[in-house]
């Protein structure tokens, strides 16, 4: 298990700058294999038909040579104890790893009042029975961690609710699962809304509180060492376009984890702020964020993979993540490209430096610098 303690380490300026003209994000894709084919929606028929799991597997294995290295998929739709042998053969052959097994645990009907923080019993048990299973399939493959998804816990109207109730159930419920399959780290998944009104721990600061608040429900022995040797055994998987839908701040919202060492995974996509889910390809709507992302998560020496979760519905899947990974090495050149001690100089004295560090950036994104002004550090 990855110790996550280095995202913790605080660095005075001098060492800071050191520490951005020397490290460098690796970036290393993931994709998940529920948008590979295309499914019905809302409002509009499939388009195209359903693909095989067998024909989404050849489709990754065409994007390998372009950086495509992992594979997510949800249990029990998408990857189970019938078809793994034909996962662990194609990871075999290509060298690919599975790098985490979701939970669906928002889809079936028996979750329609939630799943882990569903008021009857018997769905709550059945979504607690499924998180032990998915445990296990993560166990079986050796994945990092198993994300999980409060998609469809939530309620639309707030009127008389439970609200630390409904909570509890869902962090007792994660725990519990937990504990029956130790050893395996989790990465919660917020999201403000959709497809309920409101959904629980829907913010970057509410999954960091759950975090906190499942590791103190955890029991194995198992689980209560690993924790008590500094490993996080819940940590966040922010997905851009959730993080926008809610308003927040993308460069703020991933210091959260950060700070305390809870940054397991990250899913890239883009989103107009407050809109719906529409999971566009990176850089599509505001860069800028995608670019101030990844200057923190280099600033923080972030060492997680980079999960692509996209909806491509009117392109083909590969250009889509062939433009989602162009564009995320664009933005990483672009950010190892600037004058990090500049940039560090210009934060610590915004009195003397008052403006530049908007200049910086203006000329970094600039194909022709010599159509600018001289920057020079005295007022024009």
């Amino acid at each position: 298990m990855q110790d996550l303690r280095y995202q913790t380490n605080r660095r005075s300026p001098a060492e800071l700058i050191r520490h951005l003209q020397n490290f460098e994000l690796k970036l290393r894709f993931s994709a998940g294999i529920w948008f590979f084919s295309g499914s019905n929606s809302r409002f509009h028929t499939r388009y195209g038909r359903e693909l095989t799991i067998e024909e989404r597997l050849e489709k990754y294995a065409g994007l390998q040579q372009y950086g495509l290295e992992g594979i997510e998929a949800h249990y029990p739709n998408e990857i189970n104890e019938h078809n793994l042998p034909l996962y662990q053969g194609f990871c075999r052959d290509t060298g690919m790893q599975v790098v985490t097994v979701v939970p669906n645990l928002f889809y079936e009907e028996q979750f329609r009042h939630g799943s882990l923080s569903s008021p009857l019993p018997a769905a709550r048990q059945a979504a607690i029975q499924r998180v032990k299973e998915t445990l296990e399939i993560n166990k079986e493959l050796g994945t990092e961690f198993m994300v999980v998804w409060p998609g469809i816990d939530g309620y639309e109207n707030p009127f008389g609710i439970d609200f630390i109730e409904m909570r509890r159930r869902f962090a007792a419920g994660l725990a519990e699962a937990m504990d029956a399959v130790p050893g395996v780290r989790v990465a919660i998944e917020p999201k403000p809304y959709e497809p309920r009104g409101r959904i629980i721990y829907g913010t970057t600061a509410e999954g960091v509180l759950l975090a906190g608040k499942v590791e103190r429900l955890l029991q194995n022995q198992e689980n209560k060492q690993l924790l008590e040797q500094g490993y996080t055994l819940v940590g966040l998987n922010p997905e851009i376009g959730h993080v926008l839908m809610g308003y927040e701040d993308l460069p703020y919202a991933l210091s959260l984890p950060l700070e305390y060492g809870r940054l397991v995974h990250t899913h890239w996509n883009s989103q107009p702020p407050g809109n719906y889910d529409q999971d566009l390809n990176v850089g599509v709507v505001a860069p800028e964020q995608a670019e101030a992302a990844l200057y923190v998560l280099k600033m923080h020496g972030y060492q997680g993979w980079f999960g692509l979760d996209i909806n491509p519905e009117r392109m083909p899947v590969e250009r889509a993540l062939l433009n989602c990974i162009d564009a995320l090495r664009a933005m990483n050149d672009r950010i190892n490209s600037l004058d990090h001690e500049l940039v560090v100089t210009c934060l610590q004295d915004p009195e003397r430096y008052a403006g530049y560090l908007e200049a910086i950036l203006i000329r970094a994104r600039a194909r022709k610098a010599d159509i600018l002004s001289p920057l020079s550090f005295s007022t024009p």
